[in-house]
């Protein structure tokens, strides 16, 4: 005879839509990071011929490769610290944001690795003074690619899956709680005022000047 076995306590809905709040924002934070670091490294080299037929390796930073990754990624810590305050149809819109984000930084990064020759092209000129797209893309005799920018690629993706989670579970995360306290301002009778105003008690000069304050008459024994 098998002896039944308890079932675990179920979690409740609250909590797992904090968890799962907490997670989608740590991951567009996480992804936001992972492009950021990609955009300060090296993303590749080319080899550029000058006049005379000498040959110069260039180095080219994600910078240079890919400039507008730095304002994706920053925009993307900034819909990150908005999610955590946002309402259900705003956090829709925040998600459906990180997904244009994943995309335009996807298409930056490959941009960088599809035409290296383009991608390079500010740091050739500044080196070389040779300007002009078809110029630098004459004199590029060969080019390489780091891992870098397949980085930044990765983040893009994580990105734009992130924002579809956004969307899809919005109504699942617990909403912003408000907690408001009514206040009631009201004077304040003291024991000492009280006892005061008992017959037979004696005057007294410090309640009666506050009564005095207050526009009352201490020597109106009819209260």
């Amino acid at each position: 005879m098998t002896t039944a076995q308890p079932a675990e306590p179920a979690v409740p809905r609250s909590h797992a839509g904090k968890r799962l709040r907490l997670l989608l924002i740590v991951t567009v934070l996480f992804a936001s990071t992972l492009a950021l670091l990609a955009w300060t490294r090296v993303w590749g080299t080319v080899d550029v011929t000058v006049s005379g037929g000498v040959a110069e390796r260039i180095e080219v930073d994600g910078s240079i490769a890919a400039p507008a990754i730095t304002a994706l990624a920053l925009a993307g810590f900034a819909l990150a610290g908005a999610l955590t305050i946002a309402g259900p149809v705003i956090r829709a819109v925040l998600g459906a944001l990180e997904v244009l984000i994943g995309a335009s930084v996807f298409l930056s990064a490959y941009l960088a690795v599809s035409d290296p020759a383009h991608a390079s092209a500010a740091a050739v000129t500044a080196a070389t003074g040779i300007a002009g797209r078809d110029s630098v893309a004459s004199a590029v005799e060969a080019s390489a690619t780091t891992g870098w920018p397949y980085l930044a690629l990765t983040a893009s993706v994580i990105m734009a899956v992130a924002g579809i989670l956004i969307v899809v579970t919005t109504t699942r995360w617990p909403g912003a709680t408000k907690k408001y306290q009514t206040v009631r301002f009201e004077p304040v009778t003291t024991d000492a005022s009280a006892a005061a105003r008992e017959p037979g008690r004696a005057p007294d000069a410090v309640v009666d000047w506050d009564e005095l304050s207050r526009g009352e008459d201490p020597t109106n024994e009819s209260r």
